[in-house]
Protein backbone atom coordinates (compact mmCIF):
# COMPACT_ATOMS: atom_id res chain seq x y z
CA UNK A 1 0.00 0.00 0.00
CA UNK A 2 1.73 3.41 -0.97
CA UNK A 3 1.38 6.60 1.59
CA UNK A 4 -1.48 8.24 -0.24
CA UNK A 5 -3.77 4.98 -0.65
CA UNK A 6 -2.67 4.27 3.33
CA UNK A 7 -3.64 7.81 3.99
CA UNK A 8 -7.34 7.82 2.12
CA UNK A 9 -8.08 4.17 3.94
CA UNK A 10 -6.95 6.12 7.67
CA UNK A 11 -9.53 8.86 6.34
CA UNK A 12 -11.90 7.06 5.32
CA UNK A 13 -12.26 4.57 8.54
CA UNK A 14 -12.13 8.16 10.76
CA UNK A 15 -15.27 9.31 8.52
CA UNK A 16 -17.01 6.22 8.90
CA UNK A 17 -16.48 6.27 13.12
CA UNK A 18 -17.47 9.88 12.89
CA UNK A 19 -20.48 10.37 10.52
CA UNK A 20 -22.07 13.76 11.93
CA UNK A 21 -19.40 15.34 11.00
CA UNK A 22 -19.56 17.42 7.58
CA UNK A 23 -16.88 18.01 5.52
CA UNK A 24 -16.30 20.11 2.04
CA UNK A 25 -14.43 18.42 -1.07
CA UNK A 26 -10.99 17.85 -0.05
CA UNK A 27 -8.30 17.85 -3.37
CA UNK A 28 -6.83 14.19 -3.36
CA UNK A 29 -3.10 14.92 -3.01
CA UNK A 30 -0.97 13.81 -0.78
CA UNK A 31 -0.90 17.04 1.21
CA UNK A 32 -4.54 18.30 1.83
CA UNK A 33 -5.17 14.49 2.30
CA UNK A 34 -2.44 13.86 5.12
CA UNK A 35 -4.14 17.43 6.54
CA UNK A 36 -7.69 16.32 6.74
CA UNK A 37 -5.81 13.29 8.87
CA UNK A 38 -4.55 14.94 11.52
CA UNK A 39 -8.10 17.33 11.31
CA UNK A 40 -9.83 14.24 11.81
CA UNK A 41 -7.45 12.90 14.60
CA UNK A 42 -7.64 16.04 16.56
CA UNK A 43 -11.51 16.04 16.52
CA UNK A 44 -11.83 12.00 17.29
CA UNK A 45 -12.88 11.69 21.06
CA UNK A 46 -11.28 9.00 22.88
CA UNK A 47 -12.46 5.38 21.87
CA UNK A 48 -11.64 1.98 21.33
CA UNK A 49 -9.32 1.94 18.21
CA UNK A 50 -9.48 -1.00 15.30
CA UNK A 51 -6.73 -2.83 15.48
CA UNK A 52 -6.27 -2.80 11.54
CA UNK A 53 -6.52 0.88 11.60
CA UNK A 54 -3.92 1.33 14.59
CA UNK A 55 -1.33 -0.90 12.55
CA UNK A 56 -1.82 1.36 9.63
CA UNK A 57 -1.65 4.53 11.39
CA UNK A 58 1.34 3.58 13.47
CA UNK A 59 3.35 2.70 10.14
CA UNK A 60 2.18 6.22 8.77
CA UNK A 61 3.44 7.43 11.96
CA UNK A 62 6.79 5.90 12.32
CA UNK A 63 7.98 6.38 8.86
CA UNK A 64 7.18 10.49 9.41
CA UNK A 65 9.78 10.13 12.21
CA UNK A 66 12.45 8.91 10.40
CA UNK A 67 11.90 11.31 7.37
CA UNK A 68 11.95 14.48 10.06
CA UNK A 69 15.08 13.14 11.46
CA UNK A 70 15.51 11.77 15.09
CA UNK A 71 17.90 13.80 17.12
CA UNK A 72 19.94 12.51 19.99
CA UNK A 73 20.06 14.42 23.34
CA UNK A 74 23.83 12.86 23.17
CA UNK A 75 24.12 14.94 20.08
CA UNK A 76 23.66 18.50 21.44
CA UNK A 77 25.97 20.14 23.54
CA UNK A 78 26.23 21.61 26.98
CA UNK A 79 25.54 25.03 27.56
CA UNK A 80 26.51 24.49 31.26
CA UNK A 81 26.61 21.09 33.13
CA UNK A 82 23.96 18.65 32.65
CA UNK A 83 21.81 21.61 31.19
CA UNK A 84 21.29 21.78 26.43
CA UNK A 85 19.44 23.95 24.45
CA UNK A 86 17.73 23.05 21.31
CA UNK A 87 15.62 24.35 19.07
CA UNK A 88 13.23 22.61 17.07
CA UNK A 89 10.34 20.48 16.71
CA UNK A 90 10.12 18.33 20.11
CA UNK A 91 8.39 15.54 18.37
CA UNK A 92 12.24 14.85 16.99
CA UNK A 93 13.66 14.30 20.12
CA UNK A 94 14.83 11.24 21.31
CA UNK A 95 14.75 11.69 25.00
CA UNK A 96 13.72 9.62 27.97
CA UNK A 97 10.72 11.79 27.98
CA UNK A 98 9.87 14.99 26.28
CA UNK A 99 7.10 17.77 28.85
CA UNK A 100 3.92 18.36 26.64
CA UNK A 101 2.13 21.84 27.68
CA UNK A 102 -1.38 20.61 28.35
CA UNK A 103 -4.78 21.40 29.59
CA UNK A 104 -6.33 20.35 32.54
CA UNK A 105 -8.27 18.04 30.38
CA UNK A 106 -5.42 16.06 29.56
CA UNK A 107 -7.07 14.92 26.19
CA UNK A 108 -4.78 16.99 23.74
CA UNK A 109 -6.28 20.21 21.80
CA UNK A 110 -8.76 19.20 19.62
CA UNK A 111 -8.97 22.47 17.35
CA UNK A 112 -8.42 21.02 13.80
CA UNK A 113 -4.46 21.62 12.27
CA UNK A 114 -3.72 24.04 15.66
CA UNK A 115 -1.14 25.15 16.31
CA UNK A 116 -0.28 24.39 19.60
CA UNK A 117 2.54 22.28 21.08
CA UNK A 118 -0.61 19.94 22.53
CA UNK A 119 -1.51 19.03 19.48
CA UNK A 120 1.83 18.83 17.61
CA UNK A 121 2.52 15.74 20.08
CA UNK A 122 -0.99 13.90 20.22
CA UNK A 123 -1.17 14.36 16.36
CA UNK A 124 2.93 12.89 16.50
CA UNK A 125 2.65 9.93 19.01
CA UNK A 126 -0.82 8.70 17.86
CA UNK A 127 -4.59 8.51 19.24
CA UNK A 128 -3.76 5.78 21.70
CA UNK A 129 -2.35 8.43 23.49
CA UNK A 130 -5.45 10.42 23.87
CA UNK A 131 -7.12 6.99 24.51
CA UNK A 132 -4.48 6.46 27.41
CA UNK A 133 -5.06 9.88 28.75
CA UNK A 134 -8.83 9.77 29.39
CA UNK A 135 -7.86 6.30 30.95
CA UNK A 136 -6.15 8.16 33.68
CA UNK A 137 -8.42 10.83 33.98
CA UNK A 138 -11.57 9.08 34.13
CA UNK A 139 -9.77 6.86 36.58
CA UNK A 140 -8.79 10.33 38.70
CA UNK A 141 -12.35 11.88 38.03
CA UNK A 142 -11.14 15.82 37.88
CA UNK A 143 -9.63 18.10 35.86
CA UNK A 144 -5.64 18.05 36.31
CA UNK A 145 -4.68 20.43 38.83
CA UNK A 146 -2.60 23.53 37.09
CA UNK A 147 1.07 22.77 38.41
CA UNK A 148 0.94 18.86 38.32
CA UNK A 149 1.97 16.19 36.16
CA UNK A 150 1.16 13.09 34.58
CA UNK A 151 3.56 10.57 32.62
CA UNK A 152 2.56 8.43 29.69
CA UNK A 153 4.04 6.01 26.69
CA UNK A 154 5.14 8.10 24.05
CA UNK A 155 3.84 5.66 21.68
CA UNK A 156 4.92 6.85 17.97
CA UNK A 157 7.55 9.25 19.15
CA UNK A 158 11.01 8.83 19.77
CA UNK A 159 11.42 9.65 23.15
CA UNK A 160 10.39 6.73 25.56
CA UNK A 161 7.57 9.04 27.92
CA UNK A 162 5.21 11.98 27.65
CA UNK A 163 5.48 14.08 30.90
CA UNK A 164 1.87 15.88 30.80
CA UNK A 165 1.90 19.56 32.66
CA UNK A 166 -0.84 22.23 33.25
CA UNK A 167 1.21 25.55 33.16
CA UNK A 168 -0.63 29.19 34.61
CA UNK A 169 -2.77 31.10 31.96
CA UNK A 170 -2.17 34.66 32.62
CA UNK A 171 -5.15 36.68 31.37
CA UNK A 172 -5.01 39.83 28.93
CA UNK A 173 -1.17 39.58 28.79
CA UNK A 174 -0.55 41.19 31.60
CA UNK A 175 2.30 40.24 34.05
CA UNK A 176 2.29 37.17 35.96
CA UNK A 177 1.56 37.29 39.92
CA UNK A 178 3.93 35.78 42.67
CA UNK A 179 0.83 32.36 43.08
CA UNK A 180 1.36 32.13 39.07
CA UNK A 181 4.98 32.48 39.41
CA UNK A 182 4.90 29.29 41.94
CA UNK A 183 2.58 27.26 40.18
CA UNK A 184 4.92 27.45 36.62
CA UNK A 185 7.99 26.07 38.86
CA UNK A 186 5.44 23.56 40.14
CA UNK A 187 5.43 22.59 36.49
CA UNK A 188 8.84 22.16 36.30
CA UNK A 189 9.33 20.27 40.17
CA UNK A 190 6.34 17.75 38.92
CA UNK A 191 7.84 17.02 35.87
CA UNK A 192 11.65 16.49 37.69
CA UNK A 193 10.06 14.41 40.36
CA UNK A 194 8.55 12.20 38.06
CA UNK A 195 11.11 11.55 35.94
CA UNK A 196 13.22 11.05 39.49
CA UNK A 197 10.45 8.19 40.42
CA UNK A 198 11.22 6.52 36.83
CA UNK A 199 14.52 6.67 36.85
CA UNK A 200 14.46 8.40 33.55
CA UNK A 201 18.21 9.77 32.35
CA UNK A 202 17.21 12.82 29.97
CA UNK A 203 14.17 15.29 30.11
CA UNK A 204 13.36 17.54 27.58
CA UNK A 205 11.21 20.54 28.42
CA UNK A 206 9.32 22.58 26.22
CA UNK A 207 8.52 26.55 26.79
CA UNK A 208 5.57 25.68 29.25
CA UNK A 209 3.07 28.79 29.43
CA UNK A 210 4.77 30.90 26.72
CA UNK A 211 2.74 30.45 24.27
CA UNK A 212 -1.29 29.99 24.25
CA UNK A 213 -1.00 30.91 27.54
CA UNK A 214 0.99 34.16 27.57
CA UNK A 215 3.44 33.45 30.42
CA UNK A 216 6.34 36.51 29.42
CA UNK A 217 9.01 34.60 27.64
CA UNK A 218 11.72 35.38 29.84
CA UNK A 219 10.23 35.30 33.30
CA UNK A 220 9.41 31.82 32.40
CA UNK A 221 12.86 31.07 31.09
CA UNK A 222 14.03 32.61 34.31
CA UNK A 223 11.73 30.22 36.79
CA UNK A 224 12.90 27.27 34.53
CA UNK A 225 16.04 27.97 34.88
CA UNK A 226 16.47 28.28 38.48
CA UNK A 227 14.11 25.11 39.37
CA UNK A 228 15.75 23.02 37.54
CA UNK A 229 19.39 24.20 38.96
CA UNK A 230 18.21 23.33 42.01
CA UNK A 231 17.20 20.17 40.97
CA UNK A 232 19.98 19.62 39.74
CA UNK A 233 21.83 20.06 42.85
CA UNK A 234 20.82 16.61 44.23
CA UNK A 235 19.91 14.86 41.21
CA UNK A 236 21.55 13.19 37.66
CA UNK A 237 19.22 13.91 34.92
CA UNK A 238 20.36 15.39 31.19
CA UNK A 239 18.44 18.52 30.88
CA UNK A 240 17.14 19.81 27.17
CA UNK A 241 15.32 23.06 26.65
CA UNK A 242 13.40 22.74 23.70
CA UNK A 243 12.74 26.40 22.15
CA UNK A 244 10.62 26.42 18.71
CA UNK A 245 10.96 30.33 18.56
CA UNK A 246 14.49 32.68 17.79
CA UNK A 247 13.74 34.81 20.59
CA UNK A 248 12.95 31.87 23.75
CA UNK A 249 16.81 30.45 22.43
CA UNK A 250 18.09 33.78 22.35
CA UNK A 251 16.68 33.98 26.29
CA UNK A 252 18.18 30.53 27.40
CA UNK A 253 21.56 31.12 25.86
CA UNK A 254 21.51 34.85 27.25
CA UNK A 255 20.64 33.16 30.92
CA UNK A 256 22.67 30.29 30.56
Amino acid sequence: MNRLTLIRYLNAHLRREMPQLVIEKIPDDEISQRKLLRALMNVRPPMPLAENFLKLQDELLSAEVSERGIVKISDIPEVAPHIKIWRGDITRLAADAIVNAANEKLLGCFIPLHGCIDNAIHSAAGLQLRNFCNEIMEEQGHDEPTGSAKITPAFNLPSKFILHTVGPIIPDNREPNFAEENQLAACYESCLKLAAEKNLRSVAFCCISTGEFHFPNRRAAEIAISTVKKFLATHELEIVFNVFKELDEKIYRELL
